[in-house]
């Protein structure tokens, strides 16, 4: 790969600043009423997605683009139906809940009658790669009274990969819009201004090119901000993380809008991928993941630099952020004043995906036509005035491409974006998830797992806890592939060994030691002390002296309890201390998994955000292998 050399750097940054010095800045709230006002002048249609049109490209001012959708007014009924009320369950992912949620309260506000029934929507949330999984599999592992009868993912690509990798017949061919946001690279003010990227947007090549740099902000004078660190989420289970990888094929193959599936399977181009993969610092299951610990990063007197250069997230998430509003599981939503270091959204110079937010009503065997009927009123309610609305106050554009004025400001939006792009095809799609495996950037993973005497408690299932450990573990491996090195320790104390029984397999290429990692989890048992300190001190500091810049460096810890030991051991204050220390240098991600009600949630919350690592809770021991299958999609 080509790099630009250091001297010619600076130059550009330095040409670049005294560009921004003679340009006055402008208030973004300024703009965006300008532009609105423009807009309605000239009957500019802005969208990025209209409906189903097939085309997603940013308008600019054409003067045969069609006219604004005039959205008509909603026509509830009179008075509610009969009951019992018909109930339409409706799916959304992570990023659109909240969109889909505050639909179903406006629709549910008002009389219903379908077909001489009430009507209740009720919505719920998934990731989308899981979801997709479901109804690739028509949904079989849930009881047909809980199945969704309509889906809206954020983005119509995963309508497509139920259907082309399950042949599933119950997710419709054609889908209606509701709504769109274009998935941007995210960066802190600060950084982007510094690069020039807020007033010159970089192509995708030039994203991974720089990301690739460990030299990049040195060479701006910004020592402090260390290497780039660019977030992505994983490509199998959330939008964002499709519409980067994809976008690193299409910088590789020499065209972000039209990659193929011959792109992907081209070994060139997917050796110059795992050259861009190499500058993840880890994956993660939902952007909002990310942009918590930048938070966190800010809240604790550091920077947001300190966690990442920049993030490949959808709009909507960044005017959540810059107003203060962060979650660290994608569910719980923590609001607090908005961060002094605001996101800009960069929209690369060959163009971005747009998440059109299809909305489909399914025609498994189990929904019912009186269900399929009020979820067909319901969809049709989104388009409507009052729907659009709610669509806008959520943060997203609606199907004329406007978003609210004061999200917009916020959020820093652009207001007319150019280069909005369709996800290719479903075979596209679909061969990228299947490639992930062996392009992803390698994981050099050590499993610690807590075997103190309360893991052969029962749980519901009427296993031991230790037991129903082991099979999310075993499960857990096959996310793995030829070449990521993984290990197994676990402890305890007892008789004066402060870490009984220590490592049981060695961190190694899980190709050659699987069934010797097997046999070693197989073989734990309970014992008695829990040195919960004197473990993470430990293991982090031999996973640190093996540190790979390469890979991903990181320990899964699962415990169910809180420290406690017979004899005087690592205090939490040293065990913290030694894990901020690693940080700045050879950074261990541990990864923290509180298992059953008696786990200590602050300390493993403490240990993971010591590490810009994610704690995951499985507090609930009977979800613990839904849970670690998350965790492990961080690899």
């Amino acid at each position: 790969m080509t790099h630009t050399p250091a001297p010619a750097r600076r130059d550009r940054a330095r040409l670049r600043e005294e560009g921004r010095r003679r340009r006055q800045r402008v208030v973004w709230g300024v703009i965006a009423g300008v532009a609105a006002i423009l807009l309605v002048g000239v009957g500019v249609v802005t969208a990025a997605v209209i409906g189903n049109q097939g085309s997603s490209s940013a308008a600019d001012a054409d003067p045969a683009a069609p006219e604004p959708i005039v959205f008509p007014a909603d026509e509830p009924a009179e008075a509610d139906g009969e009951g019992p009320c018909t109930t339409v369950r409706v799916l959304s992912s992570f990023e659109n809940a909240e969109m889909v949620a505050t639909l179903a309260e406006a629709y549910n506000a008002e009389p219903r009658d379908v077909d001489g029934a009430c009507v209740e929507v009720v919505a719920s949330r998934d990731k989308s790669g899981v979801a997709a999984e479901d109804a690739a599999a028509g949904w079989e592992d849930q009881p047909e009274d809980e199945r969704p009868v309509a889906w809206i993912p954020d983005s119509g690509s995963w309508l497509g990969v139920a259907r082309e990798s399950g042949g599933s017949a119950d997710v419709p061919s054609s889908s209606t819009s509701i709504g769109s946001s274009n998935i941007v690279l995210a960066m802190p003010e600060e950084l982007a201004a510094e690069i020039g990227w807020d007033e010159e947007p970089p192509t995708w090549a030039e994203v991974f090119e720089t990301a690739d740099d460990a030299d990049v902000w040195t060479d701006l004078d910004h020592p402090e901000w260390g290497e780039f660190k660019l977030g992505k989420t994983s490509p199998v289970v959330a939008t964002s993380g499709e519409s980067a990888m994809l976008a690193s094929y299409g910088a590789a193959a020499g065209s972000v809008a039209d990659v193929t599936a011959a792109d992907i399977s081209d070994e060139d181009v997917a050796d110059e991928v795992k050259q861009h993969e190499l500058a993840t610092s880890h994956y993660m299951a939902t952007p909002e993941h990310f942009l918590w610990h930048a938070r966190q990063s800010e809240e604790k007197g550091g920077s947001a630099a300190d966690f990442l250069s920049a993030v490949i997230v959808d709009e909507k998430s960044v005017w959540d952020y810059n107003r203060g509003i962060t979650s660290r599981d994608g569910v719980t939503r923590i609001e607090s004043e908005a961060p002094a270091e605001q996101l800009v959204p960069i929209y690369p110079a060959d163009g971005h995906h747009v998440a059109d937010n299809p909305a489909v009503v399914l025609t498994g065997s189990w929904v019912e036509e009186a269900e399929a009927a009020a979820a067909e009123d319901f969809i049709r309610f989104a388009g409507t005035k009052e729907g659009q609305a709610v669509v806008r106050d959520a943060g997203y554009r609606d199907l004329n491409g406007e978003l609210d004025a004061e999200v917009a400001e916020v959020g820093a939006l652009a207001t007319a974006p150019k280069g909005g792009l369709d996800f290719p095809d479903a075979e596209v799609v679909v061969a990228m998830h299947e490639a992930f495996p062996e392009v992803r950037k390698r994981a050099n993973v050590l499993f610690l797992v807590d075997v103190s005497g309360s893991m052969g408690d029962p749980i519901a299932t009427g296993e031991s806890k230790l037991a129903g450990a082991k099979v999310a573990i075993e499960k857990a491996l096959d996310h793995f592939a030829d070449g990521d090195r993984v290990g197994l320790a676990a402890f305890s104390e007892v008789d004066a060994n402060a870490l009984a029984p220590g490592e049981v397999s060695a961190v190694d290429d899980i190709a050659d030691t699987r069934d010797r990692f097997e046999t070693a989890l197989a073989a734990l048992k309970p014992i008695e002390w829990t040195p919960l300190y004197e473990a993470v001190d430990t293991f982090a500091k031999r996973q640190a002296a093996d540190f790979d810049p390469d890979r991903i460096n990181a320990i899964v810890l699962l415990s169910d309890g809180r420290n406690e030991t017979e004899a005087p051991s690592t205090t939490a204050q040293q065990m913290l201390g030694t894990l901020d220390e690693m940080h700045h240098s050879t950074p261990v991600l541990v990864f923290t998994l509180a298992y059953g009600a008696d786990a200590d949630v602050k300390t493993l919350q403490s240990i993971s955000s010591a590490t810009g690592a994610h704690y995951y809770d499985a507090t609930d021991p009977t979800e613990v292998d839904e849970v670690l299958g998350d965790l492990v999609t961080s690899f």
